[in-house]
């Protein structure tokens, strides 16, 4: 989601062929085209990028028409939290089942410090206005609060809360959650974001 956000595809002034792969499916193309055999994974003449933050950067690099990539160096710091130590708790608390050696609640804990931290930040957005951070914390945010969303609902976090439920009202992030068919070898070429989506 965060790649496809950034790259808006539009954000960036591209568009891109799609091919929605299905993980449990995986086209040998996927495979050869891959080096990790991950998903999301970028496809260009030089190089092949398969970590969503990667191809933000790359994006934003080659068009950043809202200054996401002008913000403070605590920005990289809040990102290298989220895709760290928040990521971890965030996967051992939503899928607990795979980790029965790991105290959840502890996880649990963890997680939550950083969400009181990150809502005692945001002012609108992390640094006042939107940059490349906040973009990059949304969907991990967004997958925790969706575990239990009543409990994250009353947790003392109101900007937290408020920047989560601004980002999952816009007509962006209905864009890019879009569904696509899965690709198979000789399908048409499906070009993303679509004509209709919301500029």
């Amino acid at each position: 989601m965060r790649s496809a956000r950034a790259l808006r595809w539009r954000q960036a002034g591209k568009r891109v062929a799609l091919r929605e792969v299905v993980l449990r499916d995986k086209p040998a193309e996927f495979r050869a085209a891959s080096p990790s055999a991950t998903v999301p994974c970028l496809v260009t003449s030089e190089q092949v990028i398969d970590e969503s933050l990667d191809i933000m950067r790359w994006a934003l690099a080659r068009h950043d028409p809202y200054g996401w990539l002008d913000m403070p160096a605590a920005g990289w710091d809040w990102i290298a939290r989220n895709d760290g130590p928040f990521k971890r708790a965030l996967d051992r608390c939503k899928y607990a089942s795979r980790y029965p050696q790991e105290d959840r609640t502890q996880h649990l804990a963890d997680a939550a410090a950083y969400l009181a931290e990150l809502d005692a930040q945001i002012d609108t957005w992390i640094f006042g206005r939107p940059t490349l951070a906040d973009f990059a914390l949304l969907p991990f945010v967004r997958q925790f609060a969706f575990i239990d969303k009543p409990w994250f609902d009353a947790q003392p976090w109101p900007d937290l809360q408020d920047w989560l439920a601004r980002f999952l009202a816009s007509a962006e992030f209905g864009a890019v959650m879009g569904k696509y068919q899965q690709w198979v070898a000789g399908q048409d070429i499906c070009l993303f974001p679509p004509d209709d989506t919301p500029r």
